[in-house]
């Protein structure tokens, strides 16, 4: 199984959001729990990348340290991990088209994100960023953003209706699961949305650990709800042929090594749907 990692991804955790330093600990777990695992480091994007998902007047001043990134804060090492966490996912989508198969990119922080303003933990739409990339490297290419993070993926649709984007299909559950009560129809609409990303060329995944019912910011799936989900999209697409590039997205139990055991699950259901 195939993964997308440097330490250029991390940064130190902001305020109440591990995210920016989940990776390293992620990665940690999943070199314990899964050694065969094949690495590869993320190739950065460029300002040109992030130009083609975000205005330029929120990019620069970003860049420039003039605005505060999606945690709210300045922080230089922040600054300097935000190509690598766009960028592994790219380079994951390039690895997974080039392969037919998953990659994992251990980030979070992209879908609050919208055109012009980050927020909510997130500064780059990584998801939009690599989505234009694709397409620009390949015109008329299909891309699935297939969005399970517990919360609704508002900046992505920003970019899509700012951008009046082609061949993109997003599904962001969050806009219409959010409560307990939610967890079977959830799971039965899961069909129908691999169904609907079975005609793109490849699907960016949003494997969320926050929906998670003991996440402080979300709770309706359990433990075992979790894993049908993972298993339901990686067996899904696979059997359909679509090649898949996913992230962590959201996850804020505390300690966070509750949270890691749900990413870890994550790349267990990845290898038990490519293991022949």
């Amino acid at each position: 199984m195939h993964v997308v990692y440097s330490d250029a991804m991390v940064a130190p955790a902001q305020g109440t959001s591990p995210s920016a330093a989940k990776p390293a600990a992620v990665v940690e777990a999943w070199r314990r729990e899964f050694p065969t695992l094949e690495f590869r480091p993320p190739v950065p994007v460029t300002r040109d990348d992030l130009l083609r998902a975000h205005s330029r007047r929120y990019v620069d001043p970003v860049l420039s340290l003039t605005e505060a990134n999606g945690f709210g804060t300045f922080s230089p090492d922040v600054n300097a991990s935000l190509p690598y966490t766009s960028g592994a996912l790219l380079t994951a989508a390039r690895w997974a088209l080039a392969s037919g198969a998953a990659v994992a990119a251990p980030v979070s922080g992209f879908h609050h994100a919208g055109y012009d303003s980050g927020g909510g933990y997130c500064t780059f739409n990584g998801l939009m960023v690599t989505a234009l990339a694709l397409q620009a490297e390949c015109p008329g290419l299909r891309v699935g953003i297939l969005d399970y993070d517990y919360h609704y993926g508002d900046g992505t649709d920003e970019i899509l209706a700012a951008l009046k984007c082609r061949n993109i299909v997003h599904i962001t559950a969050g806009k219409h699961f959010f409560m307990p009560k939610h967890a079977e129809p959830f799971l039965a609409q899961m069909r129908n949305d691999v169904v609907a990303m079975s005609a793109c060329d490849i699907v960016l995944y949003q494997a969320g650990a926050d929906p998670h019912i003991d996440d402080p910011l979300g709770g309706f799936l359990t433990t075992e709800q979790m894993a049908e989900r993972d298993a339901q999209v990686f067996e899904g697409l696979k059997d359909r042929g679509v090649p898949v590039a996913w992230v962590l997205a959201g996850g804020y139990q505390d300690p966070l090594s509750k949270v890691i055991d749900l990413h870890v699950n994550t790349m267990r259901a990845v290898i038990s749907a490519h293991t022949d």
